[in-house]
C-alpha cells in the first residue's frame, strides 16, 4: 500500500520523489503469532491459523484438479533451488522432493518445507518522475511503474458461500480482480506472453500455484503441469520467483512487498542479485493478505 500511494504521490505531481519503505521486527513481538489476529472474527469459532487457511486451498484444490503433495513440493524444490543462489536469502540450501513429502505436517497436507518462515527484514524504493530520474544514478535504465492495483475481499471468505464475496479455494477473487485492473492499466493482453517475470507471494506452496492460475499464467487447473514442464522457472517462459520467494527469501511481513519490487527492478535492469531472468524487460509483483482476502499488483517496466 505504502508504495501505490507513492506512486500516486509523484504522479499527481504533489511531491518529486518519495520513499517507500517497509520494515517487520515480528521476532522481537515477544508474543506468538500476529498482533491482534486473535481477536478477530467468529464471536465462538476460533480463528484458523495461516497454514490452516491455506490448507483448506490445498485440499479443496487437490479435489478439484487432482493435485498432489507432490505437485507442491515442487514449488518448494524450485524455489529453494532458486534462493540458494541469491546472497540475502534466508535459506539457501537445497531440498529434494522427497525432502519436502516427509517434512513434519504443519496443517494437513501443508509440511514444513510448504510454509514460508516469518523474518525480520526491511527494504525500501525511491520513486521519481521520468525526467527527474535521468539526473540520478540509473539515468540509463531506471525502471517504469506501468500499473499498480489492489483488490480487497472478506476477510473471513470460509463463511460465505462461493458465489457471494467470499472465494471456492481454488481461486483468489482479490488476485483476480487486482490482476485484471493492472493489466488493463499497463495494456497487457496476454500475461504469460508479455512478463517475462514475477514475484508472487508463495506465504505457502499452494499458494503459488493458485497464483500462478490467478495471474493467467497459464489456464485454470494446470498450474502443477506447468510447473512440472519448467514453464515458471528462472529461465522458463514465465519465471515465477526467481529470487526463491517467500518459501526460500523468507517472509519478513512489512517489508515483503517492497522487497519483490526490488527483486522485479534488478531483473529488469539485467543485475539480478542470484540468478538474472534472461533479457526480462516486463516484471510483475504479486502480494496476498490476510485470509486471501487482499491483494496487490505491481507491473513494472523498461523505460520507453
Amino acid at each position: 500500500m505504502n508504495k501505490r500511494n507513492a506512486s500516486f504521490a509523484v504522479a499527481s505531481g504533489a511531491y518529486d520523489i518519495v520513499l517507500a519503505c517497509g520494515v517487520e521486527k515480528l521476532m522481537d513481538e515477544g508474543g506468538s503469532g500476529l498482533p491482534g489476529f486473535t481477536i478477530f472474527g467468529h464471536p465462538v469459532y476460533p480463528t484458523p491459523s495461516a497454514p490452516a487457511m491455506f490448507s483448506m486451498a490445498a485440499t479443496r484444490s487437490f479435489h478439484e484438479y487432482g493435485w498432489t503433495k507432490e505437485d507442491l513440493a515442487r514449488v518448494a524444490v524450485k524455489n529453494h533451488d532458486n534462493g540458494a543462489d541469491h546472497p540475502k536469502a534466508h535459506f539457501r540450501t537445497r531440498v529434494t522432493v522427497d525432502q519436502v513429502m516427509k517434512a513434519p505436517m504443519i496443517a494437513d497436507p501443508l509440511g514444513r518445507f510448504d510454509c514460508c518462515a516469518m523474518s525480520d527484514g526491511a527494504a525500501a524504493l525511491i520513486l521519481t518522475r521520468p525526467e527527474l530520474a535521468e539526473s540520478y544514478a540509473h539515468a540509463d535504465d531506471y525502471i517504469l511503474v506501468k500499473a499498480n492495483a489492489i483488490s480487497a475481499r472478506t476477510n473471513f471468505p470460509w463463511y460465505i458461500p462461493p458465489n457471494g464475496p467470499g472465494a471456492d479455494f481454488t481461486h483468489f477473487p482479490a488476485t483476480t480482480k487486482a490482476a485484471e485492473y493492472a493489466y488493463k492499466e499497463a495494456g497487457i493482453t496476454d500475461p504469460r506472453k508479455q512478463i517475462d517475470c514475477a514475484e508472487v507471494h508463495d506465504c505457502f506452496t499452494i499458494t503459488e500455484l493458485i497464483n500462478c492460475q490467478d495471474l493467467q499464467f497459464c489456464d485454470r487447473g494446470q498450474a502443477a503441469e506447468e510447473l512440472k514442464n519448467g514453464t515458471f522457472n528462472w529461465n522458463g517462459e514465465t519465471a515465477v520467483n526467481p529470487s526463491g520467494g517467500l518459501k526460500s527469501f523468507g517472509h519478513p511481513i512489512g517489508s515483503t512487498g517492497c522487497r519483490m519490487l526490488t527483486e522485479i527492478t534488478k531483473q529488469l535492469q539485467g543485475r539480478a542479485e542470484g540468478r538474472q531472468v534472461p533479457d526480462a524487460k516486463i516484471g510483475l509483483c504479486h502480494n496476498l493478505g490476510g485470509a486471501f482476502s487482499v491483494c496487490s499488483v505491481t507491473v513494472l517496466g523498461q523505460r520507453d
